[in-house]
Order: structure tokens, then sequence, then C-alpha cells
């Protein structure tokens, strides 16, 4: 553990991360990893959780870290494969899939974009021991790329392409990501959400209401999706 030059608290992780580690990591704590980290979305839900695949390896045993991305990769015409940057998804997409996923897996981190419901942080990662990642702004695909140490392994490419098969990355000092979830559901875009969210309505006094064109639209600012 260190001091990054920004004053925030950077931790480094050798992966599996234990259940200590992943205890003591607090919002807004700076993230890098090494060690294995695989990546599941939809699609590879789908096909374990719902048409009843088994896990292609055992990853209750070799990985706890699960990255929502599409891995920009390419034959490296060895059998292999260079990955040249890895773009994150947006979590919230697959909450339905979550708890039973961390319970099949063991999954203590997640990593993606944009955050999840605060309700599962609550009820589905923090009672599970799990916490959430999320990487750091927009256009760092090619920076977290340079991570990626080597390709482990890739399953079900063929049948569920390159975006959403599951992927096993060697990654060193991989990150920046930043620490969004802890185990008592705490959410660093949900506490500085609501503190947004309070002083909305002043940027909006004075303004004619909007005109409405589109189905489903809302002059309700607690209504809107930021």
């Amino acid at each position: 553990m260190a001091g990054s030059d920004s004053g925030l608290k950077e931790i480094h992780l050798n992966l599996p991360a234990t259940s200590s580690e992943v205890a003591a990591l607090e919002p807004g704590t700076i993230v890098y990893l090494t060690g294995l980290v695989y990546t599941a979305r939809e699609r590879v839900y789908q096909k374990v959780l719902t048409e009843g695949a088994d896990l292609p390896v055992d990853l209750r045993g070799i990985s706890n870290v699960n990255f929502h991305c599409s891995p920009a990769a390419a034959a490296d015409g060895k059998g292999g494969y260079t990955i040249g940057g890895v773009t994150a998804t947006a979590s919230f997409r697959f909450s339905k899939w979550m708890p039973e996923w961390l319970d099949l897996t063991g999954t203590r981190i997640v990593i993606g974009k944009g955050g999840m419901p605060q309700k599962d942080y609550e009820r589905v990662l923090a009672p599970r021991g799990a916490i959430y990642l999320t990487t750091v702004g927009y256009g760092t695909g090619a920076l977290l790329g340079r991570g990626i140490k080597r390709v482990r392994d890739v399953f079900w490419l063929e049948e569920l392409g390159l975006a959403q098969a599951m992927w096993l990355f060697e990654v060193e000092k991989f990150g920046p990501f930043i620490v969004d979830s802890d185990l008592q559901g705490q959410s660093l875009f949900a506490r500085h959400g609501e503190q947004i969210n309070q002083g909305l309505g002043k940027l909006y006094e004075g303004l004619s209401p909007p005109a409405l064109h589109r189905y489903g639209e809302t002059d309700d600012r607690e209504d809107e999706l930021m």
C-alpha cells in the first residue's frame, strides 16, 4: 500500500485477493491488480446460469475478479492473442445475474464502469463479501491494455464472439481502478450523486419548461438518468 501523487490512498493487490484484503478496501481508494482476471458478461451468464453449461475452468480456485469488458483482441499467429485494449462495460445491465454468479464462482471483486444500483451493493455484493471497482473516466482502454501481460485462455470464442467470450488474463499492475463500494454496502457514486442531486433544482430555476418531443421525456429532474 502506498500514497499516490494525488494524495489518494493507493493499493496493489496480488490475486486472488484475500477476504481481509477485500474488506480493507475503502470507497475512493486507487487499486492496481496483479494475477489472474477473467471476463464474463451477459452471454456467459446466460450460458452457465440459464442454459446450465458447466464453467470451463475452476474460477473459484484461480481467480476471484470478474471484469465486465470487451477486449480488443487479435490472433498473434502463434496460437495466442494480443490485447490492444480493454473497454469496460456498464455493469448495471448484469444485476439480475449477480447473486447466483457470485455464489457459484466465489467472485469477490467486480470491475466495470458506471457502478451498479445502490441496492445491489447492499443486498447482493456486500453480503457475499464482494466489492465493486470502476474504471477511471473514458478512453482508458489502451492504458488498461498495457497491464495485460498474456491471455492465459479464452472460452466459447467461436460460439459467443470476441466481446462476449470468457477471457482469462494474466495481469500486472493492472489499473488504475477506483473502489466504488465496500463491504458495508456504501457507494462512492451514490454518496456523491446525492450531494449533486441536492443542488440540481437551483440549476434550473428561472428556465422555461423544455419542449418535450419524445416518448418518456420528463422535466422532473429527480427522474433524470445521468
